[in-house]
């Protein structure tokens, strides 16, 4: 099993969804979280002061899938979620050891 973990910008959450439910892929943990990278932030002005933002928003969605599944998420992500600009975001996949579900006590593959 592994975690995919990709950082995205936050307009580009429903086509990497529609992209990701277009796999057969349902489940999927989303989450507002705030970054930079090589944005390094930008500059904005309100009520005529000039202020910088350090940290742009950003969607995390994490999901857990088995091992042969995984190449074809990662490129669903990728493809959906691509502008072609600076700050499109990261995908991670991370080794998942054990995974239970909670209301049946299912664990590891049974329980994605």
């Amino acid at each position: 099993m592994k975690m995919v973990m990709a950082i995205i910008k936050p307009f580009k959450l429903d086509e990497v969804r529609e992209a990701l439910t277009g796999l057969g892929i349902e489940g999927l943990t989303v989450s507002e979280v705030k970054g930079y990278g090589r944005q390094k932030g930008q500059t904005e002005i309100y009520r005529g002061a000039e202020y910088a933002v350090n940290f742009l928003p950003k969607v995390k969605i994490e999901l857990v899938l088995s091992d042969d599944r995984v190449e074809s998420a990662v490129e669903a992500i990728s493809k959906a979620a691509n502008t072609g600009r600076i700050g499109d975001g990261k995908i991670f996949v991370l080794d998942v050891s054990h995974a239970v579900r909670i209301r049946t006590g299912e664990s590891d593959s049974d329980a994605l």
